[in-house]
């Protein structure tokens, strides 16, 4: 639709049955009450979602992690991060929370529905033993900036946390990225000797270990730029460069930006057994174990660089369009 002047600094609002969009100059992002959460991330008519974003716990085993024992006790984790419910929808429009508008609800508000500002919050049960929350709340602006919130709420008697941050599972594989914050693979206690600057990646390169597991991290970053060229059906056609951006909303944080899951990585005992690379995993992340590496036959990484999951983290960050670059 074309915009007007009497549509300037504010978003269109489409009401749907189980969905709700925001739209404006160059942006559509869907959020759905089905699957809880973000549905569609469309930036500059380029959709970056493949599945609903969802917080994320788990990071594939390093060799330290195996020789300290770690998954023994912290494997909840895993099943963390494979299944959560999500329990809770709020959303507000203008700083006014109102009724969650799907149907029947959704009948009260007509075609043309406007707003200059609007949240979305989804909270999720984790499972975990004892069981505990996460929070996400997306905050979208008529120019297309999506600020995204996440909250963990620390319980009394969960082990170690190996990663706090949100996983966007995207539609084709990048053809590289851009950030600034340090050099190459760094950790909490793996930082010395990284340089801090603006680094360019070709593709989405896998540390070739022996055996797959963690890889890619990048510590204190400001801002990250993925770029692709295909969309899901293949159909950009010459290929065309487009991109999607993410910027420290307060703190830095740390990111990774690969072509396997978590679990993908954990699944495989060499390289040979990983899949095909289809898909762009980017996961942002506010808290990270870090590595260890005092040996690899039991010592456990120092008590300053593990996750005390009984404690309340929180970060955010943003999301919006990139410079093709």
């Amino acid at each position: 639709m074309a915009y007007t002047d009497n549509m300037a600094g504010r978003m269109r609002l489409i009401y749907g049955d189980v969905t709700l969009g925001v739209k404006g100059e160059g942006f559509h992002y869907i959020f759905s009450y089905q699957t809880g959460g973000l549905e569609s991330l469309c930036c500059q008519g380029k959709e970056w979602l493949y599945r609903t974003p969802r917080p994320t716990f788990w990071r594939a085993l390093t060799d330290n992690d195996r020789g300290s024992g770690f998954q023994l006790e912290s494997g909840m984790w895993l099943s963390a991060d494979m299944y959560m419910r999500c329990v809770d929808i709020r959303v507000s429009v203008d700083g006014r929370e109102i009724p969650l508008p799907k149907a029947p609800e959704n009948n009260r508000y007509g075609a043309e529905e406007y707003a200059s500002a609007l949240a979305v919050s989804f909270r999720y049960e984790i499972t975990t033993v004892p069981r505990t929350e996460v929070q996400v709340t997306y905050e979208a602006d008529p120019s297309g900036r999506l600020r995204v919130t996440a909250e963990y709420k620390g319980k009394q008697g969960l082990p170690s946390l190996p990663v706090f941050g949100m996983r966007f599972l995207m539609p084709t594989a990048a053809v590289g990225f851009a950030y600034e914050g340090l050099s190459g693979e760094t950790y909490p206690d793996r930082k010395a000797g990284a340089e801090k600057g603006v680094h360019r990646i070709e593709g989405l390169p896998v540390t070739p270990y022996l055996c797959p597991q963690d890889c890619g991290v990048h510590m204190d970053t400001e801002w990250l730029e993925i770029y692709r060229e295909n969309v899901l059906d293949n159909s950009a056609v010459p290929k065309e460069k487009f991109a999607l951006r993410v910027e420290a909303d307060g703190s830095n944080f740390a990111f990774s930006c690969l072509p396997y899951t978590a679990e993908e990585l954990e699944n495989a005992t060499h390289q040979e057994e990983l899949p095909p690379v289809r898909r762009t995993v980017l996961c942002v992340l506010g808290a990270v174990r870090g590595v260890g590496g005092i040996d690899s036959w039991g010592t456990d990484i120092e008590e300053a660089y593990r996750i005390d999951a009984q404690q309340d983290i929180r970060f955010s960050f943003v999301v919006c369009a990139g410079e093709a670059g």
